[in-house]
């Protein structure tokens, strides 16, 4: 589809896949991500309102938990719509308004993961000025800098696409605004907004988060290997393996979805990365959390009454 229009009002979502016997699949995969998402998170967030889990790793994760709801509404509301209403549109001031805002939480989960490293590291590391370290002006701070991390560093990318007067198609090859797949089928010279975007995508977004969690787990690994206990080894490595496990998996999606070329026959594994990113992470996490966490279990019999958790 091409257009001569110099100023656009609307963009269609191409979604996941064209074929039309897939379209009830899929709509019932991603309806089942989201509802297990917002249903495992909201549990989790109603684990924290206990005054036992009134810590500093629970309050990074309630950050998270509420992280994951948005993103996930956010990315994937267009998907459910889609096959509800049959309207692919979306105007542009949405689709800009989208951008901007799952850029800035993708930002903020890499970050509030950075925080809860950290957290990781003073735990082990130094557990007897842990209270003293991490204590709530300290857990505030960390929050609120992730926060306005996150949603300053999208500014300027979103902001030169937002500027963008001329496309040569109005169709989006994905099932939410990102910012790549506008960018390709803007007929105007993208190569500083490509530029401008990886730097912004490389430096204040991954790499610093990415080398601050692997540089804490360095401490982390060392301090376990010279606990002299196997039984302490083993509960040391315990309090940090969810969230180790969050970040790996969050970091290979992440990874897969925006460092493969650009070439055809890689758009559609690009899109299922994405879907990954966007749906599976965020519905494992509170899974990965709680699964054999006493403490949440405990707390959600208190909240919930007599119900048994598995």
């Amino acid at each position: 589809m091409r257009t001569n229009q110099t100023a656009i009002t609307f963009f269609i979502i191409k979604g996941i896949s064209d074929n039309p016997a897939l379209q009830l699949p899929i709509f019932l995969l991603v309806l089942m991500f989201y509802l297990i998402t917002i249903s495992g998170n909201l549990t989790i967030l109603i684990a924290c309102k206990d005054p036992r889990l009134h810590t500093p790793m629970y309050f990074f994760l309630g950050n998270l938990s509420i992280i994951d709801i948005c993103f996930s509404t956010v990315s994937l509301h267009k998907i459910l719509t889609n096959f509800l209403a049959g309207d692919k549109r979306v105007s542009f001031l949405a689709c800009m308004a989208q951008m901007y805002i799952f850029g800035s939480l993708q930002g903020f989960e890499l970050t509030i993961l950075t925080a809860m490293s950290y957290d990781r590291y003073v735990a082990i590391c130094k557990p007897l000025r842990y209270h003293l370290v991490m204590n709530a002006r300290t857990c505030g701070i960390l929050a609120s800098a992730c926060w306005i991390i996150a949603f300053l560093q999208v500014m300027p990318p979103v902001g030169m696409v937002y500027s963008f007067s001329c496309y040569f198609s109005i169709e989006i090859n994905h099932f939410f605004c990102d910012i790549i797949p506008v960018i390709r089928i803007s007929c105007e010279d993208t190569s500083f907004v490509e530029m401008l975007f990886l730097i912004e995508a490389i430096f204040p977004m991954i790499l610093p988060p990415f080398l601050l969690t692997f540089v804490s787990y360095i401490f982390i690994i060392h301090a376990i290997l010279r606990i002299r206990s196997r039984s302490g080894r083993l509960k040391a490595f315990y309090t940090c393996s969810s969230h180790l496990t969050v970040v790996i998996l969050l970091y290979t999606t992440l990874f897969s979805q925006y460092t493969t070329p650009n070439i055809s026959n890689t758009l559609e594994f690009k899109k299922l990365f994405a879907l990954l990113n966007t749906a599976a992470v965020p519905m494992l996490n509170p899974v990965i959390y709680s699964l054999k966490n006493k403490d949440v279990k405990r707390a959600l019999q208190k909240s919930l009454g007599p119900i048994r958790i598995m």
